[in-house]
């Protein structure tokens, strides 16, 4: 024999072997009586098109009419591919930032309750800017969503309680005031007390099926002063709350620490106090309350008009959060 053909007899024992450990490794299935393919192959984890053409393909002579499953006959069902990643997509943030990537852990196994204030028939407070008319409840959604998806990106899970299917994350200084928002779908009723019982009762709910130990509601507002009264960021917490008052002390130290970096000699006068709000008393998780500035104040204005701004209150709040579950793990 020469050793042409020795090298050639080789090569085909080899691809014979790697055939063969193919063909071994595959998964082969008896079908239950009344699948189709498309429930056999479902029931091992494969779903689409990709999955039965290729089906179809590994198991040519075994089928029935019409590529129906024969009983008794074992089938062998095609690779289950790699896993594809979670697709990480949040329509209510609007279409271009629906998107988002999980760019950390900071916050794997928090898991938390985001509610912007007022909402549907009730604009909230309403400042005035020249001929605008600045709307509490849409200026503190588009901050609450910001928020969430700071908090989604750190691997958090997420619950966004008041919605607009609308609008999503906006850079416009003048929000449209709109009456759609929904408690997650539930129209908000016009009633103080309904619409906050509302909101505590989905909170709980949501509160009760999640497995996370960590949970933190919290309740986003712009209040309502005197045009001459400028206030920075305060925040409520639960009286007699340990947990509430630490996380409210937690974002105040926060806030000062980011006004002290980006307004060296300002100073920050945000307070932190306990109140006997109707959401805090009948929250289940620990929550927080906060006040984002004064809605009259045209100084206090631009920090809600100013997309920027928006943003960095966002950004320091989710930092507030970060802070406070790492002293949760570590206690």
């Amino acid at each position: 024999m020469s050793v042409k053909h020795s090298i050639r007899i080789f090569f085909i024992f080899i691809i014979a072997l790697v055939y063969t450990g193919s063909l071994t490794a595959q998964e082969k299935a008896y079908p239950k009586n009344g699948e189709g393919i498309t429930l056999f192959l479902k029931r091992f984890n494969r779903t689409g098109g990709t999955y039965q053409k290729e089906f179809i393909e590994l198991n040519k002579g075994k089928l029935g009419k019409n590529n129906s499953l024969r009983m008794g006959v074992k089938y062998t069902l095609p690779p289950l591919a790699s896993t594809p990643q979670k697709k990480n997509y949040q329509p209510l943030f609007g279409k271009s930032l629906a998107s988002y990537q999980v760019t950390s852990s900071d916050l794997k196994g928090a898991c938390f309750y985001l509610v912007s204030g007022h909402g549907g028939p009730d604009p909230g407070a309403i400042g005035k800017m020249g001929s605008h008319e600045l709307h509490e409840d849409e200026y503190a959604y588009d901050i609450t969503l910001r928020l969430a998806r700071n908090l989604l990106t750190r691997g958090a899970k997420v619950h966004i309680i008041i919605q607009d299917a609308k609008d999503g994350i906006r850079e416009q200084q003048f929000l449209n005031n709109s009456k759609r928002e929904t408690c997650m779908g539930s129209p908000i009723p016009l009633s103080q007390v309904s619409r906050l019982d509302q909101r505590c009762a989905k909170i709980n709910s949501l509160s009760r099926k999640d497995k996370e130990t960590y949970k933190r509601a919290i309740f986003i507002h712009v209040d309502s002063r005197s045009k001459h009264k400028r206030t920075d960021v305060f925040f409520y917490h639960k009286p007699k709350d340990q947990a509430s008052k630490r996380l409210a002390k937690t974002m105040k130290s926060t806030f000062s620490h980011k006004y002290n970096r980006h307004q060296p000699g300002r100073g920050f006068s945000g307070t932190v106090d306990d109140r006997n709000l109707y959401v805090l008393r009948h929250t289940t998780p620990t929550s927080v309350f906060v006040e984002l500035g004064n809605i009259q104040n045209q100084y206090d204005q631009q920090r809600i008009i100013l997309s920027n701004n928006r943003q960095a209150l966002a950004n320091w709040l989710c930092e507030g959060f970060v802070t406070d579950y790492k002293y949760y793990k570590h206690k």
